[in-house]
């Protein structure tokens, strides 16, 4: 019985002094384990639930870890009867439990043994190391340990359900989520779980689309279907959106929230959105349907409401500006009505403002209007006038970028920027998308600066539509000055001979140095002469090589070759 209790962990084996086979006197066990209690304290071993919480984990070497995280695999496995990947799976994922179990024994030298000795008398709160592999942080186990329970197998609900997850497909790591946000899961009686998710694939979700969805929202088992998910996906299929396309945008370290999806949509229907639009802003910008709209969009509405805005009017602002759709952007477009109405600008005049400068306006954050006047000495009704005669003055005078010290507009300058739009547009990008944005940050120079130097191209001879097409691929060409375009231009068609077509599939050419051009090319040209390569070689395999395999296949494709490009390098160009 005593060893027994030995192997339990009930008593420290060094307390007790099990009989001899030949004398199996019960009585003087006791004797001997009364007097040896009497001769050695007691040692104070910690609960058996603060193994992680009563000390501070320190850094630990790699094989002290892999010998404790050995012992805590074998005594979950051998000892505690748990099957051998939740034994390996626990003990590879809960460092930190690891690293306190560490810091309970003092023979680090052979620490193996120690750790199973250590584990054989003083069971442990299994629920640390479950719960930690499982991603919930040590720091915050506090508040999930149950009460009165250390061994797992004494939760058997919690096992059962966790393994219907692991077999349905749910990585183990994000279960400290479902743990977190629903609880109420790992209570379900048996093959619930299986019933709750197969009625999720009844909706026509795959099983993989099933897992990414209850990862991200595990709400969603929890009761009966939720009936506003159901309607989220009805209103994707009415608009032309399949059932898996928003699965993959959910993110495990967000919540959602279906009921403001469909008010998204509602109000998206009320503004006089079409069902291929609702379909082309979600999938431009699918944050506006996962996180709904904020309450700075809807403030916005009443407050062009209040202004006396047109609804129709309201409606067309919606559908050709999407970005108001951001929070972000809502609150500038706030204030820009609060200043004109704190002016004393009206109802037409704002009107008026908002439908021409939107795209501009969205973008910009504005100082107060008390500000404004301070800056320029004037009063509100000067500042109204101001901005009534130029518009654009709204933006120059009150944004809050910074300005140069001669009080003038820096780069930014609206203007630039419309010019900049303008020639854009003209190149096929659509207003206001994300295309576009992408492109003003490619495109480098003023609206007329770009336009006069994709004209000189067109001028060259080259295809106006070919020539759209070489520059959305090689952007840089427009950083380009006039002139260096000429020159590159004029060097491959009279020097070289080559045909202007070639530069269409080869865009990036007027992107290389005009030097290298220029020496590279010659280059060829003599090797051409001398028979010595491939009189057809495209213009990128010359300009395009890497110096070190240029040298290779082209300077030293002739034996006079070297000599002839180090007096290439020589010659002014």
């Amino acid at each position: 019985m005593i060893s027994q209790l030995i192997l339990n962990g009930f008593f420290p084996s060094h307390l007790a002094v099990l009989p001899k086979p030949q004398t199996p006197s019960f009585f003087s066990v006791k004797v001997q384990c009364f007097r040896a209690s009497e001769a050695t304290p007691v040692p104070a071993f910690p609960p058996p639930s603060s193994v992680l919480l009563s000390r501070s984990p320190k850094r630990v070497s790699r094989l002290l870890r892999t010998q404790a995280q050995h012992a805590l695999m074998d005594y979950l496995h051998s000892t505690r009867g748990y099957s051998f990947s939740d034994a390996e799976y626990i003990s590879q994922n809960s460092p930190r439990f690891v690293e306190s179990l560490v810091s309970m024994i003092d023979d680090k030298y052979d620490a193996l043994r120690s750790l199973k000795k250590f584990l054989r008398y003083n069971p442990i709160n299994e629920f640390e190391p479950f719960f930690e592999s499982l991603g919930i942080d040590p720091s915050e186990l506090h508040l999930f340990l149950p009460h009165g329970l250390i061994f797992l197998a004494d939760d058997h609900l919690l096992l059962e359900n966790f393994h219907a997850l692991c077999n349905y497909g749910v990585p183990r790591n994000r279960m400290g989520k479902f743990y977190k946000e629903a609880k109420e899961i790992f209570g379900h009686a048996s093959r619930v779980l299986l019933s709750k998710s197969g009625a999720y694939e009844n909706l026509g979700l795959s099983r993989s689309t099933v897992v990414k969805l209850v990862v991200c929202c595990p709400l969603l088992l929890v009761g009966d279907v939720d009936c506003e998910f159901v309607l989220v996906l009805d209103w994707l299929k009415r608009i032309g959106i399949e059932s898996d396309w928003m699965v993959n945008y959910l993110s495990c370290s967000r919540t959602y929230s279906w009921k403001k999806m469909l008010d998204t949509m509602q109000f998206l229907r009320n503004m006089g959105y079409s069902e291929q639009q609702m379909r082309n802003l979600f999938r431009e910008n699918p944050k506006l349907l996962l996180e709904g709209f904020g309450r700075k969009v809807y403030l916005f509405f009443s407050r062009l409401r209040n202004v006396g805005v047109e609804m129709d009017l309201i409606y067309s602002y919606f559908v050709e500006y999407p970005n108001i759709f951001s929070n972000k952007h809502a609150k500038n477009m706030l204030r820009v009505i609060d200043f004109l109405c704190a002016i004393g600008m009206g109802k037409d005049d704002i009107t008026y403002i908002l439908s021409k400068y939107m795209h501009l306006l969205i973008t910009r954050s504005l100082k107060g209007y008390k500000t404004v006047c301070q800056e320029l000495k004037v009063g509100k009704a000067d500042l109204c006038k101001i901005i009534k005669d130029d518009p654009l003055k709204l933006i120059s005078l009150a944004s809050k970028q910074e300005q140069k010290g001669d009080g003038k507009v820096d780069s930014h300058d609206p203007r630039n920027y419309l010019k900049k739009t303008t020639f854009l547009l003209k190149l096929g990008y659509t207003e206001n998308s994300e295309e576009m944005a992408k492109a003003l940050k490619m495109f480098r120079g003023r609206g007329d600066q770009l336009q006069e130097r994709f004209d000189c191209l067109v001028e060259a001879g080259l295809d106006y539509n070919s020539v759209i097409e070489m520059i959305k691929r090689a952007p840089m060409i427009l950083s380009q000055n006039r002139t260096v375009l000429k020159k590159k231009i004029d060097f491959l068609r009279n020097v070289v001979g080559y045909p202007l077509e070639c530069l269409v599939g080869f865009p990036t050419y007027f992107c290389h140095d005009l030097d290298k051009i220029v020496e590279r090319l010659s280059l060829y040209a003599w090797l051409k002469e001398s028979n010595a390569v491939n009189p057809t070689l495209t213009l990128s395999t010359i300009i395009a090589s890497n110096d070190k395999r240029f040298v290779k296949y082209f300077v030293n494709a002739h034996p006079q070759g070297p000599a002839v490009w180090k007096g290439l390098k020589r010659l002014p160009n």
